[in-house]
């Protein structure tokens, strides 16, 4: 069998602590549990990527509108965000583990995520 690696597949995780990342992927779906649309955002640099999930849903508002605010890209209510935006924008983040039970399973799984997004 042959496997195709691509661009960035070499990359390990980012270790946990603070990191100036560059957002070099989006991905959109939905919730695999209750159909909740995202937008998933993989954040890069040399050392690694980290890949964070922002659920658009009334909790997660707040760490969409930051992190817009960060990417520099102005937010105002009534207008609408455009994730294509934030292709090629560069962010500090906090690299760190998040653990939660899962809807299906009722298992502990934990996730290595983004988190305080700061101005760069």
């Amino acid at each position: 069998m042959k496997i195709a690696v691509e661009k960035g597949q070499d990359k390990t995780l980012l270790e946990d602590g603070r990191h100036y990342v560059t957002i070099v992927h989006i991905d959109e779906g939905k919730s695999e549990h209750k159909g909740i649309p995202f937008f998933a955002v993989r954040f890069e640099n040399d050392e690694g990527y980290v890949s964070h999930r922002f659920y658009q849903s009334q909790a997660g508002m707040p760490s969409i509108v930051r992190l817009f605010e960060m990417a520099g890209i102005d937010v105002k209510e009534g207008k609408d965000l455009d994730t294509k935006q934030l292709i090629g924008k560069q962010v500090t983040i906090d690299v760190g583990e998040r653990s939660y039970a899962d809807p299906e399973t009722g298992n502990e799984r934990t996730l290595k995520q983004a988190i305080n997004f700061l101005v760069s």
